[in-house]
Parts: structure tokens; C-alpha cells; sequence
């Protein structure tokens, strides 16, 4: 029988329960091969099971896209794995996550280790993040020194003894850890494994603190040897590293991330939170390791960056990449297997994101019209069936009732699947043979789909008038900011009428969220005005402006108010409507916020993508003229970001899209067909699903140099530009 192994982590209360056989390699073991493979994995976090006994196999060197709704565990699995606490992962596999903590972290400035990174330039920072190449180069320079120095025999004796000392107390950490988890017979090898360990540690560390006169000519002799032996292999697995191309590397990287020569040499403090954020994640690509897990890598990065990294990736060929993404194109393109994590489970699919929900309802419906058909001709032949037992009895005739029940044999046999798994006709004597319970062919099994997410946000804003206008003009505006000599904004001529979709894309800095605040401040008394020229609003025009400050402003009240619910929030914003509990209730349940969630759940206590919902839909009490949308789908999940653009795209107001998203703002401002597919209750004759279209296809600028250029060809034209850019930026790699 499989036995059972379990570890946890007492700070995140991260249970992971496998099955091993006995001769399972145990995890402390050698083992060449850079697969994992675990079997029966069951994963909780406290008494929440969020996986249930899941197979998991990740072949060395494929690229894996985790996707699933928000909630259902794909960080934690990340995290479990980076910190072994997964029994059955080799230990000589080496794991590195860039986890969602680490980018919030680096966002906010915090810095785990302010000191080392004190006067640390960011190449230094990135290159000292490989603590693996850092200890191999510490190992290299101890020896090296030793070795090279004449007029001290006993200086290579004293380096082979350190970092002999240094490897002992690392395998009696081991042993330990082994002890403490092995029970039976196992249990009983590893205890006296251990005891061995901490003798040889015992004795090790005793010939490191042994006096330099009492070491004899053959000690000398065996440790100097053993110093030069040692530093070849050091010297080896540098050369495996390519530790002299290190630094050109880490350029690379950085270059291709966005940062320029004068960045790359300044100061690792001076940086902004944002690109500390790329910095992390430069650090990240960098280090050498096996298996490289990315939860939301993408956020706060512009689409060159994105754009980069996706070929970055495509181009590893050494490391597993697992990659956790809300950017479906993103998600497309790097993608060689697909694990779906839904209800508990694990599914692998050969391909894309996109691939996966077409073929995927490609298959349910094929499934349930054989099902259908199936049914039918069940119901047909039984019924045929009915009326020969009925006319035999009538008749008295034994024969025929012998007929009619052999015929209820073979059909009894002949309902179920008519094709084998492998797609051929099914043959019982090949494909099922021997008795079965359930029937003499397999049932029809029919994937089941999470339902859609729908979103219904409050679509019509109170009526204008005059009916005709613009509702947003720039004439010539220029802007900087005060003490500021350049100008971040130049010779700006933007107008926005109502109903229209605009999208504005760039590169971090460019000056969008400059523009944003001209045209949120046009109807402040207390907003940004420009430096010359001008930014007229019409009159009783409401503009609302959704940035990273709502949720940001949000956590705040919720912070000064821990009692404050969604339902309570929504009310106050409204309160010179005087909305009812009912309708705050109706609009909340528009955006996926329901029931106690609303009315009990504190506000801080809302996970990340709630928090936007929350913070959207409070924009739109009552919905704006012009509502602005900026960088919109962070901490949403795919389906989300897919139900918003469908909701969005019925807005009869005015839209100003920022995103970096290429879907998204295909989707909302260019007004392309979304593939919604279709839930399991659901019909459809075609094959696909697709929305209406609500409107005439809007424009998208580009900012670009504090100007605003009209692209033709829309977010491709831009993704072409962005492509051209990050090729140059990062050169080759």
C-alpha cells in the first residue's frame, strides 16, 4: 500500500499530503533527472483543501501556462513547491518563484535586506541575486588565495577545512529534517543516519579549530590535494554557468526590460517602486535555476517589456518555466502545455489558453449530440422492444418473447459510447472487455465548464444637454510639472465625444497618467491645469477616473474603519442619490458581489480583484459621461477581464481606456469580436459563441515623446512598434 508523506509550513499553515511506494526516491537522494513528478498531491491551506489528490508531472525544460479562477490555489501550489514543502521533489532540482509578495514588496521600496543593497548598483543587485553563482565565486576566490599563497602551507588546509565545515553542517540540517518527518523502519535508518552525521560534524568541526602546529605533513599533503581537486570543480560548474558572460547577461536582461545604461549604473536605492519591480524580476531571470515559477510577472510592466519577456521565455530551452498570467495574449504565446486548476483538480492540455476553451467546447458539444443521439435510438428500440413483448404476450407466442428479450441483451450492450479513447469504433471485446456494473460501454462523459462570469455594471449615464458637442477638447495644451524644465506633455490636441471608446498606450513615464489627470482635474477646481493652452470640459459633464488610487483610497478607509462592508461603502457614495439597500444590493450583485459578502465581509478582508470590482462600481453611482479606465485589469483573472470588456462594450458613455493589456483594449476600444464560448445549459448550433458588437471601432494614440499619435492600425500597429523596440532594447539572448 502507498504510504503517505506530509510536511508544513507553520507561517502560511500550507499542508501537502503525496503517496509514495517504498521504493520511492527519497527527497533527499541524487537524482539526474529534473522532472517532477508527484503523485496524488493533496494541498491545503489550513482546514481549506484547495487540491485533491492531483497528479502533477512537469517535464525538464517545457514551459507550463497555471491558469484558474482567482482563489482556487495556483499561488499557493507555486509556493508549496518553491519551498519544498511537496514531498517527493528531488532536492537537486533547484527552484526559484518570483511570487506576487516579492513585486508588491518591491512596488511599496521595502527591501528585505536593506543593508546589502545599501550603495548597491542595480547591476550589482542583480547580479549578487544569484546565490548559487555568488557561492561558486566565494568558493573559487577562498581557494584561489589559498592555493596562490607561498609563504603559508597551511593556508589551503585551512580553506579545504571551512568549507568542508560549511558542507557537513548542510547535510546534518538534511539528516535532521529526514528524522524528524520518517517514521517505522525509515524512521528507525534515519535516526541513526543522523547520530552518523552529527559525530562526522562533531569530528569536522574539530579538525577546523585543530592548532596549526599539531597538523601534521600528511593532513598538509591530503587537504592540499583535496583544495586543488575541489577548486577544478568549482571551476568546472563556473564554466557549466558561463559565470564570464554573467555580467553581459544581466545587461541583457535589464536592457530588455526597459532599463537604460544610466539606470543599469545607478544606485539600486534610487530607483521607484516600479522599477524596483523590474529589477526583482531581472534578478529573477537571471539566477540560475531548474525550474523558474512566475506569479503575475507581467504586472507594471509596459508592453515592450511584455512584449520581451514573451520571447524571453519562448527562447529558454534549459528551465521549466511555470507561469502564473491574467494577460491572455501573454498566456497565448508562451504556453507549450496548459494546467487548468477548477474544483480541486489538475487538468493538462497541449497548447494554449485559447486552444483549450475552443477545443474544449468543441468536445462537450460533439459529446452531448451523440449522447442525444444515443438517447434517441435507446428510446426508439425500446419502445420497439415494448411492443413485440406486448403482441408476443398477446399471442402466447414463447419464441418471440425469447427474441424480444435477447434483443434487450444487445441493447443493453450496444448503449453507451460508440467510439473508443483512442477515437476508433468501439469493439467490446477490445475496448471493455470483461463485466462491468455501470454497463458494457463506457458512459458519455461531457467536460463540464465553469459557468461564465457575467458582470453587469450600470451602462447609462444621465442625459446631456446640448445634445452635440465634444465632451472633452485639449487645444494645443503643454504641461510640466513645477521646477520641472521639460516639458511632459507638448502641443496636445485630443478631443472626446460622447459615446466615443479611446485608448492611449506608451511606455511607462511616457506622460499617459499626465493626460489622465488634465482631463480628470478639467472639471476640479483644485486638478492639474495645463502649462499653456487648454483642456475644456462640457458643462454638467461627469468624468470618473478609475486608478490604482481607488483601491489604494479604499484599503485606506477600510484601514480608519475595520467594520466597513462593500454594501456600507457603496451607500456613502451614493447617499446624495439615496439608494436603497436593494438597488446598492443589485448593483453589487452586477459585478459578481453577493449575499454575505457584501453585508458582513470587512471591506479589508476582500481579496485583491473584489477590492477593483468594489472600487468600479462605486465610479459609476450614477455612471459618468466619460469614464476613465487606468490599468483597469490588475488583479483580475482572465474570465473577469473577459466579462468586463463584454459589460463595458454596452457602455453608452464615453470611454478613456489606459491598459497595457492587448485583448483588453482590443476588446473595449477597437471593438473586436470577443469568443465567449457557452455554459453547459446552453445551446448553440455554431461552433464558437461570439457577442455583439456595441458601436464604431474607437481610436487608440500613442504617447510617445509627451506627443499624442494617432495609430491606424490600432493596438497591432502599436504591439508591431513595441515588438521592433524590445528587439533592440534587449539585443540577442
Amino acid at each position: 500500500m502507498p504510504a503517505k508523506a506530509q510536511a508544513s509550513e507553520q507561517s502560511g499553515k500550507i499542508t501537502a499530503t503525496v503517496s509514495q511506494s517504498r521504493f520511492h526516491k527519497d527527497v533527499e537522494e541524487f537524482n539526474s533527472s529534473k522532472d517532477i513528478d508527484i503523485r496524488d498531491l493533496t494541498l491545503s491551506v489550513g482546514q481549506h483543501e484547495l487540491l485533491s489528490h492531483c497528479n502533477i508531472h512537469l517535464h525538464a525544460g517545457k514551459h507550463y501556462v497555471l491558469v484558474g479562477r482567482n482563489g482556487t490555489g495556483k499561488s499557493t501550489l507555486l509556493k508549496a513547491l518553491d519551498q519544498g514543502i511537496i514531498p517527493g521533489v528531488s532536492r537537486s532540482i533547484r527552484i526559484l518563484l518570483l511570487g506576487q509578495n516579492a513585486i508588491a514588496e518591491a512596488e511599496d521600496g521595502a527591501d528585505g535586506n536593506a543593508s546589502a543593497t545599501k550603495d548597491v548598483t542595480v547591476l550589482e543587485h542583480v547580479l549578487q541575486s544569484d546565490k548559487h553563482l555568488e557561492n561558486l565565486l566565494e568558493e573559487q576566490r577562498i581557494l584561489s588565495k589559498a592555493l596562490e599563497s607561498s609563504d603559508d602551507a597551511l593556508a589551503p588546509v585551512r580553506a579545504m577545512r571551512q568549507l568542508s565545515l560549511k558542507d557537513t553542517k548542510q547535510r546534518y540540517a538534511v539528516a535532521a529534517e529526514l528524522a524528524d518527518y520518517r517514521s517505522g523502519a525509515r524512521g528507525i535508518k534515519a535516526r541513526k543516519e543522523l547520530i552518523a552525521a552529527e559525530a562526522q560534524l562533531a569530528d569536522t568541526e574539530a579538525h577546523y579549530q585543530q592548532e596549526s602546529s599539531t597538523i601534521d605533513a600528511d593532513a598538509i599533503t591530503r587537504d592540499t590535494s583535496a583544495a586543488v581537486d575541489r577548486l577544478t570543480e568549482v571551476q568546472s560548474l563556473l564554466a557549466a554557468l558561463d559565470s564570464d558572460s554573467a555580467e553581459s547577461r544581466a545587461r541583457t536582461i535589464l536592457k530588455g526590460l526597459g532599463f537604460k545604461d544610466d539606470k543599469i549604473a545607478g544606485k539600486y536605492d534610487a530607483l521607484s517602486g516600479g522599477w524596483r519591480t523590474r529589477c526583482v524580476l531581472a534578478a529573477a531571470l537571471f539566477q540560475s535555476s531548474d525550474v523558474l515559477l512566475l506569479d503575475e510577472c507581467t504586472n507594471f510592466l509596459d508592453l515592450p517589456a511584455i512584449l520581451w519577456l514573451q520571447t524571453y521565455i519562448q527562447d529558454l530551452t534549459d528551465k521549466t518555466v511555470v507561469v502564473i498570467t491574467h494577460d491572455r495574449a501573454f498566456a497565448d504565446a508562451v504556453a507549450v502545455e496548459l494546467l487548468v486548476l477548477r474544483e480541486q483538480k489538475l487538468e493538462k492540455f497541449n497548447g494554449n489558453l485559447s486552444t483549450y476553451e475552443r477545443e474544449k467546447r468543441k468536445y462537450a458539444k460533439w459529446m452531448t449530440r451523440m449522447r442525444d443521439a444515443s438517447d434517441k435510438a435507446t428510446a426508439h428500440m425500446e419502445k420497439t422492444i415494448a411492443g413485440n413483448i406486448a403482441a408476443a404476450k398477446r399471442a402466447g407466442d414463447d419464441k418471440k418473447l425469447k427474441q424480444a428479450a435477447s434483443r434487450r441483451k444487445k441493447l443493453d450492450e450496444r448503449s453507451g459510447l460508440e467510439v473508443s479513447a483512442k477515437g476508433t469504433r468501439f469493439k467490446l471485446n477490445r475496448d471493455r472487455a470483461g463485466y462491468y456494473a455501470d454497463g458494457m460501454r463506457n458512459a458519455f462523459d461531457i467536460p463540464k465548464m465553469d459557468a461564465p462570469v457575467r458582470m453587469a455594471l450600470p451602462a447609462t449615464p444621465p442625459e446631456l444637454r446640448p445634445t452635440t458637442g465634444a465632451l472633452v477638447s485639449f487645444d494645443a495644451a503643454w504641461f510640466h510639472w513645477p521646477g520641472a524644465k521639460l516639458y511632459t506633455l507638448k502641443d496636445v490636441a485630443l478631443v472626446i465625444h460622447p459615446g466615443q471608446r479611446v485608448g492611449l498606450v506608451g511606455l511607462n513615464g511616457a506622460g499617459k497618467s499626465t493626460l489622465i489627470q488634465l482631463v480628470a482635474g478639467a472639471e476640479d477646481p483644485a486638478g492639474a491645469r495645463p502649462s499653456k493652452g487648454r483642456v475644456d470640459v462640457r458643462p454638467r459633464a461627469r468624468i470618473a477616473c478609475y486608478g490604482q488610487h481607488c483601491v489604494e483610497e479604499l484599503e485606506e478607509r477600510a484601514a480608519r474603519d475595520p467594520q466597513l462592508t462593500a454594501l456600507r461603502e457603496l451607500k456613502a457614495a451614493a447617499d446624495d442619490a439615496g439608494m436603497t439597500e436593494q438597488d446598492a444590493r443589485a448593483l453589487l450583485g452586477g459585478v459578481g458581489l453577493h449575499g454575505r459578502t457584501v453585508s458582513e465581509v470587512p471591506v479589508a478582508a476582500l481579496s485583491g480583484g473584489q477590492k477593483v470590482r468594489l472600487a468600479l462600481v462605486r465610479l459609476l453611482v450614477p455612471p459618468p459621461h466619460l469614464l476613465v479606465l487606468d490599468e483597469v485589469t490588475s488583479h483580475l483573472d482572465a474570465d473577469t477581464v473577459t466579462a468586463l470588456a463584454v459589460s463595458l462594450r454596452s457602455y453608452q458613455g464615453a470611454l478613456l481606456v489606459v491598459t497595457h493589456d492587448r485583448f483588453f483594449m482590443k476588446a473595449v476600444v477597437e471593438q473586436e469580436p470577443i469568443d465567449q464560448g457557452a455554459s453547459d445549459d446552453e445551446e448553440s448550433d455554431g461552433d464558437d459563441s461570439e457577442d455583439e458588437t456595441f458601436g464604431e471601432p474607437g481610436v487608440v494614440w500613442r504617447v510617445t515623446g509627451g506627443t499624442l499619435k494617432k495609430l491606424e492600425g490600432g493596438m497591432s500597429e502599436y504591439e508591431e512598434i513595441c515588438l521592433r523596440t524590445s528587439r533592440k532594447a534587449g539585443g540577442k539572448f
